[in-house]
């Protein structure tokens, strides 16, 4: 199949690419990078720490100049890496055993003149956590200037990453995974660390094309599919579903396929989270980005949870970050390769912007939505993670699930608990106007995970202080504090319930036993 693109009278239309020549590439492609180290530790270790960032910055130069030392790879960072035309006896020696007339058939390489050669496809190597993988994508313009063609194939990009980060892995047997809307690849390759099937679909056909050649230049078994949503898996349920849809809240038109759904404003989120439980196994779990809109009057968390039915789904809804509509609009410009100085940026954004102020849009929210597939009614937590964290989400939302069952279940009052050791007290003080200090608020962190963190007042710390492993049930510390305090111990369980409650939830109080 030879894939031009989703209109071939588009000015901006992707460079042409073939699927059985690819395919037949990714081998002698693998070798060859095999032999370079073109891979992810090796050419960190070739360029040094700086030069390495310097690449990640989107700086070329001190790439360049330390690549005129790397022999063939330097060849290889300099032809797929920064998109630069090079010498074409050096790209034939650096990439060794590959056919140069395949490569340039098949869509790999073109030819500018006689001598020289370069990438019309970003080939990134990519270590996910379990060494290289490399990642074959359309070049993104970062580094030279191309036209982002309206089938255009995103490659490597913070979305992604921040999926893979966010993403379970945690398992207790084999599973089969659903990668919805793939791209080129990315989460199928992640899922194939653990994972024992892995299905992706995606409506582009030049999507699909590069997804494949993804898996074949990584050895690696993927099913991949050609659809809308979940068209082509109807009838199939998996253990896990991971979906980097085409989320962007829009107006209805699609300019680019990656990110243009074709359904108005935060539909093909509302299209994703509403139909995904459908195709779960029961106990299965998705983890799917999202947006939506926060309209004037009406609360997001609300709106996210109408998508889901009233019985079988256990969701966790996660609001990483909220733009305003001009920041919105202006952001997607240019990740389509818009100025928006230029007329038709301008006519664009105009649209956009008024078909946001139509629907009373304040703001366009971004994040997680985790579903577990149950036999119980629905239960839904949504709340906002907008500040900055170190570990990655990932297996942080089976703990949930695992802690809302254990909730669900359990007379807190009746049970043990112990601060977790990963869980900081925080006392904030303001000198006092009469001499020493006054605290003015009170806070536990949690040091891992999600980082969360909940305010407390004196009798919470207090409260917190008296929990052990190998202590009292929860009633029973209510009743000493509430003794130590003069007062009822009915006054204070409701609070103490619920704040141990939540802090169980977030995983700053855990009950004891758990590990």
């Amino acid at each position: 199949m030879r894939v031009t693109g989703a209109d071939p009278t588009h000015p901006a239309d992707s460079p042409p690419i073939d699927e059985p020549i690819l395919l037949r590439l990714a081998q002698p492609l693998r070798e060859a990078f095999e032999r370079a180290g073109f891979t992810a530790d090796g050419i960190l270790a070739a360029l040094g720490s700086d030069v390495h960032d310097a690449l990640g910055r989107g700086e070329p130069t001190p790439v360049r100049r330390r690549c005129r030392a790397l022999g063939d790879l330097g060849t290889l960072v300099r032809l797929f890496l920064l998109a630069d035309d090079v010498d074409a006896e050096a790209a034939r020696n650096a990439l060794t055993p590959v056919d140069p007339a395949d490569a340039e058939r098949g869509g790999l390489l073109a030819r500018p003149n006689a001598t020289t050669v370069r990438a019309l496809l970003d080939v990134r190597p990519l270590d996910l956590g379990h060494g290289t993988r490399w990642v074959v994508s359309d070049i993104d313009g970062s580094t030279r200037e191309v036209a982002i063609g309206a089938d255009h194939v995103l490659g490597v990009g913070h979305a992604s990453l921040s999926l893979v980060r966010a993403t379970p892995t945690r398992t207790d047997g084999p599973v089969t995974l659903l990668d919805l809307g793939t791209g080129c690849g990315v989460q199928a390759v992640h899922a194939s660390a653990y994972a024992a099937r892995v299905t992706a679909t995606d409506l582009s056909a030049r999507a699909v094309v590069l997804a494949r050649v993804t898996a074949a230049l990584n050895d690696l078994d993927v099913e991949v599919l050609t659809g809308p949503w979940f068209d082509p898996v109807a009838g199939r349920r998996f253990d896990r579903i991971v979906a980097n849809p085409p989320f962007v809240v829009g107006t209805g038109d699609v300019t680019h396929s990656y990110r243009d759904s074709g359904l108005d404003l935060d539909g093909a989120s509302r299209t994703v989270v509403s139909t995904a439980p459908e195709h779960l196994e029961l106990g299965g779990t998705a983890t799917l980005l999202a947006a939506w809109i926060h309209v004037d009057g009406e609360d997001w968390r609300s709106r996210v949870a109408s998508w889901l039915p009233d019985h079988g789904v256990d969701a966790w809804i996660v609001q990483r970050d909220v733009a305003d509509p001009a920041l919105h609009v202006g952001t997607w410009l240019r990740d389509g390769g818009l100025d928006p100085r230029t007329p038709a940026a301008d006519a664009l954004a105009e649209r956009w912007l008024a078909r946001l102020e139509d629907a009373d849009v304040t703001g366009v929210g971004f994040g997680f939505v985790y579903l577990r597939r149950t036999d119980r009614p629905t239960s839904v937590l949504a709340e906002d993670l907008r500040h900055g964290l170190e570990d990655p989400l990932g297996d942080e939302a089976l703990d949930v699930f695992d802690r809302l069952d254990w909730l669900r279940t359990r007379d807190v009052a009746a049970e043990r608990f112990a601060v977790d050791p990963a869980t900081a007290y925080e006392d904030v003080a303001l000198p006092d106007p009469d001499g020493g200090w006054s605290t003015v608020v009170r806070r536990v962190h949690r040091g891992d995970g999600p980082a969360w963190q909940h305010e407390i007042d004196e009798d919470g710390a207090a409260l917190l202080a008296g929990l052990r492993e190998d202590g009292l049930p929860l009633a029973d510390v209510v009743e000493l504090l509430a003794a130590a305090r003069g007062v009822d111990a009915d006054e204070l369980m409701p609070g103490a319930v619920a704040l141990v409650s939540g802090l169980v939830m977030h995983g700053l109080v855990r009950p004891a036993g758990s590990p």
